[in-house]
């Protein structure tokens, strides 16, 4: 199963044709509308609009396995710990040697704009990081197969 964090991800379309070559389900999870599918292994999950209701729901559901796509590190962690493979849109791959740097490194970006340190910005997703997501999903799905 792919599970996916998927209010404001910007490869969906990518993640379901990867996964309907490699035979996966997808369960796409958010707070608002999703379009439909007619595709019986394709999911969708509407959770409130409360904080975190989408990734509570994917974090109790997701276990070892599983392949989940999210850009939330906190959320990564909780399925890195599940025995996931967790993927951010960009292709970056969270797993257990590397979860607790990106956790540190959030919290110092959090820390950094609160103070006035930093503006924020995040730069805007690219062709390239499109790409390195496809590589990294078709891997994951490959390694889950075997």
């Amino acid at each position: 199963m792919i599970y996916v964090d998927a209010d404001a991800c910007p490869v969906k379309a990518e993640i379901l044709k990867v996964a309907e070559r490699h035979g996966f389900e997808v369960t796409l999870v958010a707070n608002s509308g999703l379009r439909p599918s007619r595709d019986p292994m394709v999911h969708n999950v509407i959770v409130s609009a409360g904080f975190d209701a989408a990734d509570n729901w994917i974090a109790e559901h997701a276990g070892e396995g599983d392949i989940v796509v999210t850009a939330d590190v906190p959320l990564a962690g909780r399925c890195v710990t599940a025995g996931a493979f967790v993927t951010g849109p960009t292709g970056r791959v969270f797993d257990k040697t590397n979860i607790g740097m990106a956790s540190a490194m959030r919290d110092l970006g959090a820390h950094l704009r609160e103070t006035g340190e930093s503006k924020g910005y995040n730069a805007s997703f690219s062709a390239r990081d499109r790409s390195a997501f496809l590589e990294t999903l078709d891997r994951l799905c490959r390694r889950v197969k075997r």
